[in-house]
């Protein structure tokens, strides 16, 4: 067996300032991602957990935990033995609530960051629907830790990318409707993504932040080039979304709005 990556790593040089990523056939016949890095290579699975290991016998630590969760919820008595299972998921608060560890969540983050280097590389790949499955599952990792962690760091530590990650989330649901000709569609996924990150900054007390955020700017740039794009057939649907708009007092989704319509008139 050759342990030397000498060859392959030469074969496949490393170009700075790129996510050099490449789709090939393990010898299991099962596809593979690779990620070509300064020192190396990181290589992932298709599907499933990006190291290929089934933690206690789930396809995530993830569905271990909401698994967990389920049961816990649906136990009538909170004192009743946890099942015969090689690890005791989550623990006990007070009053019988579901807590994660420590422990638990910093295993949880370390699995989060395999989902994440996947995903940026199924978005090179254009593998849009992989980036919204791998973006969604690692918002659900956010979820839990919010809702469960013992500790108040864990609550909190993650929050930080939730901007980050519903970005990349909105922006593989735009890209996948594009390739699927559904440009109305787009804009519509990208005008939810937009707002989605507005409110989590809004949350955070950090409103005047939003418009400068590069989460938001990388969709607002995307949106005004394929809106660009729209038939003007669809100036009709964008007149309608402009009146409901302006009922519901969406005046900041109005000016976008009104700013489309410019754009297809010009």
């Amino acid at each position: 067996m050759a342990f030397d990556l000498t060859s392959l790593l030469r074969d496949w040089g490393y170009e700075p300032g790129q996510i050099n990523v490449r789709l090939i056939t393990g010898d299991d016949g099962t596809p593979k991602i690779q990620m070509r890095l300064d020192l190396g290579v990181l290589q992932m699975e298709a599907t499933g957990r990006p190291d290929g290991l089934r933690p206690y016998g789930y396809d995530s630590l993830l569905e271990y935990f909401e698994t967990a969760l389920d049961e816990h919820a649906s136990e009538d008595d909170p004192d009743d033995e946890a099942p015969d299972n090689a690890h005791t998921a989550g623990s006990r608060g007070s009053g019988g609530a579901f807590m994660l560890s420590d422990k638990d969540c910093r295993e949880l983050r370390e699995e989060a960051v395999q989902y994440y280097h996947r995903y940026i590389s199924l978005l090179v790949l254009s593998d849009y629907l992989g980036v919204v499955r791998d973006t969604s599952r690692n918002l659900r990792v956010l979820d839990l830790c919010r809702e469960h962690a013992a500790d108040e760091d864990n609550q909190e530590v993650l929050e930080q990318f939730r901007p980050y990650i519903t970005m990349m989330r909105t922006r593989a649901l735009a890209s996948l409707m594009v390739a699927e000709n559904e440009a109305n569609g787009a804009v519509v996924a990208l005008d939810e993504g937009i707002a989605n990150i507005r409110d989590l900054y809004d949350a955070a007390g950090r409103l005047e932040e939003a418009d400068t955020a590069s989460e938001i700017q990388l969709l607002v740039g995307m949106r005004q080039e394929l809106v660009l794009k729209l038939p003007a057939s669809q100036k009709n649907e964008l007149r309608e979304r402009l009146r409901k708009a302006i009922q519901d007092e969406n005046y900041e989704l109005a000016a976008i709005l009104r700013d489309e319509l410019k754009m297809l008139k010009d």
